[in-house]
């Protein structure tokens, strides 16, 4: 693993808990999550070839995968994760539904893999408060579910939410931008957020804001809310860029409407400052590594996590814990650890990268 980037290791996330061995992929921690044997702690990011220490074929396990539909490259790159997880284990079988955004229809999805009688269901729910009675329903049918990213509202409706830490991710952007900035007088950053009406988009604000706290050098002098598109990336950026004519740092929540917001950048003729993204996308790390634009870090939102999820349902369906751990039974909750990758890393990273 890179070293931690400053303040990396002080803070625990609000929703479960934080695993540090997390920051390519749950799945890197999980690799053993079939066997409670002393020797199944080996490695590997969840986009490489390595094996897990414990991949032996066991009992056989139908999972139902049910996630939105993929209309971003971080929701794609879900869907990849899980189905190419759930091929390296010949003892899975994965029952996948068409994603929908639709609330209604995916619950109809669910139910249908409810009355399959799959094993086990990792369902990332387009909106979790309304899927909430389907996970319930699952549940009491002696159903596990792994419940991804979006959370249910209520811990009755999952055996185990695994999901990223939104208000670390701003917390981290904030310390890399405080921590490249804090020998500068009167530094100003701005902010390119998410969906306003997005509780995730409130947490990393906050998580940004937190963490500048320890800057007193440092304002933030303004802040737009995009849409996650690369078209509203540009659009919002244009306009952030005209408003403000001189600043030090830019941190934008996502690296797919950070594509539009780079092009905003070129197009206005501007490189006078640092940027920071949100996510993990290949492009932003390609540009990291190139090392000749204004984006320098991103901060990690992994869609490995269903990769994760996918180790996670097998050992519920096989009625095994983690590797690596002393209890029998998997943890309730796996926060993803909201890593900084920059140039000094990058290349430890660039497998996870979603396009």
């Amino acid at each position: 693993m890179p070293e931690p980037t400053p303040f990396t290791n002080r803070f625990t996330s609000r929703r479960g808990m934080l695993f540090g061995a997390a920051a390519v992929s749950a799945g890197t921690f999980l690799a053993g999550c079939t066997s409670n044997d002393s020797s199944a702690g080996d490695e590997a990011p969840a986009g490489s070839d390595q094996s897990a220490a414990d991949d032996k074929p066991g009992k056989q396990v139908t999972i139902g995968f049910a996630g939105p539909q993929a209309d971003h490259g971080w929701l794609n790159a879900i869907n990849d994760n899980a189905e190419s997880r759930a091929k390296k284990y010949s003892d899975v079988t994965l029952e996948i539904t068409e994603g929908s955004n639709d609330t209604a229809q995916q619950i109809g999805q669910i139910e249908t893999l409810i009355n399959k009688k799959v094993d086990v269901l990792v369902v990332l729910p387009a909106d979790g408060k309304a899927l909430t009675q389907v996970g319930l329903k699952a549940m009491r049918a002696g159903i596990p579910v792994v419940n991804l990213d979006r959370i249910f509202n209520t811990p009755q409706a999952y055996r185990c939410w695994v999901g990223g830490d939104n208000y670390g991710m701003g917390l981290n952007a904030g310390h890399y931008i405080g921590e490249k900035l804090k020998g500068k007088s009167d530094a100003r950053v701005i902010e390119l957020a998410g969906l306003d009406n997005l509780e995730l988009t409130k947490q990393r604000s906050q998580g940004f804001d937190d963490a500048l706290k320890n800057y007193p050098n440092i304002k933030k002098v303004a802040r737009q809310a995009a849409e996650f598109t690369v078209e509203s990336g540009q659009a919002k950026m244009a306009q952030l860029l005209q408003a403000q004519p001189k600043f030090d740092a830019l941190w934008n929540h996502d690296d797919d409407q950070g594509v539009g917001a780079l092009r905003a950048i070129e197009q206005a003729g501007r490189d006078d400052f640092l940027m920071v993204g949100g996510a993990g996308a290949l492009a932003a790390f390609q540009a990291i590594k190139q090392g000749n634009g204004v984006l320098k870090a991103t901060v990690l939102y992994p869609p490995t996590m269903a990769a994760s999820a996918i180790d996670l349902a097998r050992a519920l369906g096989q009625g095994k814990g983690v590797g690596g751990l002393a209890e029998y039974e998997i943890p309730a909750s796996i926060t993803l650890y909201s890593a900084v990758v920059d140039k000094t890393n990058v290349d430890q990273y660039m497998s996870t990268g979603f396009k």
